[in-house]
């Protein structure tokens, strides 16, 4: 395979020198491969004439070099049982040729009649024939010769059940092997190579991830077979810094390399110019696959960039990554807080494609994130309207199956559907992405995936079946390959898909970067544009603060004042109360006091009263940030003022008619208006 690379070096030679002597070098270089059956040739004929001047008219010489001829000749045949007919068939006549013309020109003499004009017409035309056959064998034209010339590749195609396949040109590159195949028309397909890969890596003793299969799209019989002979990945490559600080999100984001040395990167916004879509993410691996170090790979070069916006629910409360808090525009701990998330990222996308269309915008692309001042991006029907950019927005779903669970398994697939249009990826991260878990239509609806070491049963609920057929297997790493990962996704061409990669290693050493890269973040990132900060303002109130600007620090929550006529004496008590008995009746309730009665625990209060507390109960789940609330969530307040469960639910639905709730996906999930939008 690396002859015509020896040849371009002999080519380049004999251009770069006009004397003899290059001229000689390139006439031998290319006669060497020719030699060896002349030579042999040449070597029966020296033999001949030696063994006529010992064994000359000896009879006993004569029956041992006829049994010689034939137990070589037999021994050829025998030998050649695992090439193609023809090599085996040309092999033993030459043999039984030679041996038989030695034989008699040991026992009369090489130039005895006729032995001279056979060996004189014989020996070149034998020797030319070898050098056709290699000739023909070299396959100038690219077509098939396995199935005509035999050799090694006939044998090896043979034993794996393709003994009529052809091997086209070859295309060699560091580390990587690319041989077009044509299978035998109306007896072979395609399928037929993808279910011989194991055998073919037993064969040349490789693992089965270092061999995969690209079918033609174009040919149910022609494809692409590559090996990759030396597997890079177990030397580990550390992650040092993001590979493009302050570049745009629309610059692929390298997250480690592929098994050739290649860069394993991905995109996340489309692209008109190349016709790349807009995608989402899924992130799947088992428990130790590297999943949440994969996952970091990810945030990191997303914070890295200028024009992003990152929304991050975990239910693990960042326990891999606090360290990049301060650079994220909303982080959700789970539970509520992500339900709240959940309706706030339904609630941007129709404002963003409103947004995006008004100025002119198919999709987003980095030119929507500044400024608007060209009156071709223009939201008025004449000039250039100076609206504020709309950054691109990364929605991450962390630990996705905990949400699943609690908000039902086709939560996100009005966000998957919808958003990619509207300058928003959504990004699951789990480690089963199983139909009991996640929708078929929320599948569907990922296009992109990072599949990471996983059960092999689970490999189809990772990687569409093309891939696996080409020869993918991530259910062959399980967890003790952390970082291995094959990466579909647009913009990665097709013939990537099969082959395996491995994400960064993140040492600890690493953390001081990381959080000098979430400050960077913080101060130099995107801003949130009023468009998806007033969508996500309206639904989650207080929920939502978004990233401090540059420059500023959230401010502090204001310190709790008390009197200077307040002691710290036990109780707090006040100096004019100190004669009051602890142990006598309480008053009634009349107009002086400061706090209805009804207001206390363990006092029912009447229907207008109760519907004031509801009222107030409301409010306090607001100020808490709150801001997705059921039944459940009332039953220590229905107790503090005997009320029941389902007097709250039947508030609910009345505060839902008023306009101070809304439904969400999950059933009895009622999402707070904030106070000012309800109003």
């Amino acid at each position: 395979m690396t002859e015509h690379s020896v040849e371009q070096q002999y080519e380049a030679q004999l251009q770069g020198s006009s004397d003899g002597a290059g001229i000689r070098a390139y006439i031998l270089h290319r006669a060497k491969p020719h030699l060896p059956p002349w030579l042999c040739a040449g070597g029966v004929g020296l033999a001949g004439a030696l063994g006529s001047t010992r064994w000359a008219d000896s009879a006993a010489a004569g029956v041992g070099l006829t049994l010689t001829a034939v137990a070589l000749t037999g021994v050829t045949w025998w030998a050649g049982r695992t090439t193609g007919v023809q090599r085996r068939l040309h092999s033993a006549i030459t043999v039984a040729a030679g041996s038989a013309w030695l034989t008699g020109a040991c026992l009369a003499g090489p130039a005895t009649a006729p032995l001279g004009d056979l060996y004189l017409m014989g020996a070149p035309m034998l020797a030319l024939s070898w050098n056709l056959r290699m000739i023909l064998r070299r396959n100038v034209d690219g077509g098939g010769a396995a199935g005509g010339g035999g050799g090694t590749d006939k044998g090896l195609l043979e034993k794996i059940g393709l003994a009529r396949a052809q091997i086209g040109a070859t295309t060699v590159e560091p580390n990587r092997v690319t041989a077009k195949m044509a299978l035998e028309p109306g007896e072979q397909t395609n399928e037929d190579v993808s279910k011989s890969l194991p055998r073919l890596a037993s064969a040349l003793d490789l693992p089965i991830s270092a061999l995969r299969y690209m079918p033609s799209p174009d040919s149910a019989r022609r494809g692409e077979l590559v090996v990759v002979p030396e597997d890079m990945l177990t030397h580990v490559m550390e992650w040092d810094e993001p590979t493009q600080v302050g570049a745009s999100i629309a610059e692929p984001l390298v997250l480690g390399r592929y098994d050739d040395g290649a860069p394993l990167q991905v995109w996340l916004p489309g692209d008109p110019g190349t016709k790349r879509n807009s995608t989402h993410l899924l992130i799947a691996g088992m428990s130790g696959s590297g999943k949440g170090e994969t996952a970091l790979n990810v945030m990191l070069e997303i914070l890295s960039r200028r024009d992003v916006l990152l929304w991050v629910s975990d239910p693990k409360m960042f326990q891999d990554f606090r360290a990049l808090l301060p650079g994220m525009d909303w982080a959700a701990e789970g539970g509520s807080d992500t339900e709240v998330m959940v309706e706030a990222i339904k609630a941007v996308i129709p404002a963003r494609t409103r947004w995006l269309g008004a100025h002119g915008y198919r999709q987003w692309i980095p030119e929507a994130a500044v400024r608007q001042n060209d009156p071709a991006h223009s939201c008025r029907p004449t000039g250039a309207c100076g609206c504020p950019g709309m950054p691109f927005l990364v929605t991450w779903m962390e630990e996705a199956a905990n949400t699943l669970r609690a908000l039902g398994d086709d939560t996100f697939t009005g966000i998957a559907q919808e958003a990619r249009s509207a300058g928003v990826s959504l990004v699951v991260s789990l480690q089963r992405p199983s139909y009991d878990q996640m929708s078929t239509s929320t599948r569907a609806s990922l296009p992109s995936v990072i599949a990471l070491g996983c059960d092999p049963r689970d490999e189809g609920f990772s990687l569409p079946d093309t891939v696996i057929d080409a020869g993918a297997h991530p259910g062959a790493w399980s967890n003790r390959r952390p970082g291995y990962c094959y990466l579909v996704s647009p913009g990665v061409p097709e013939d990537r898909y099969p082959s395996p990669g491995r994400t960064f290693a993140i040492p600890q050493t690493a953390t001081p970067t990381i959080e000098a890269l979430a400050a960077w973040a913080q101060h130099n990132g995107a801003v949130a544009d009023p468009v998806t900060a007033g969508a996500a303002s309206r639904v989650a109130g207080h929920a939502y603060t978004g990233r401090p600007a540059p420059g500023t620090t959230p401010a502090p929550a204001p310190a709790v004042q008390e009197d200077d006529d307040m002691e710290l004496d036990g109780l707090l008590v006040d100096p004019e109360d100190t004669g009051i008995d602890p142990d006598a009746d309480l008053p009634d309730d009349h107009p002086g006091d400061d706090t209805p009665l009804w207001q206390d625990t363990g006092h029912k209060p009447t229907p207008d009263q109760a519907r004031e507390l509801f009222a107030r109960a409301l409010d306090d789940f607001e100020s808490e940030r709150r801001m997705v609330v059921g039944p459940k969530d009332f039953m220590d307040w229905c107790d503090r003022h005997n009320l029941s469960r389902p007097w709250v639910s039947a508030r609910l639905k009345e505060a839902a008619m008023e306009g101070r709730l809304e439904p969400t996906s999950a059933t009895g999930r009622w999402r707070i208006v904030p106070s000012l939008a309800a109003a």
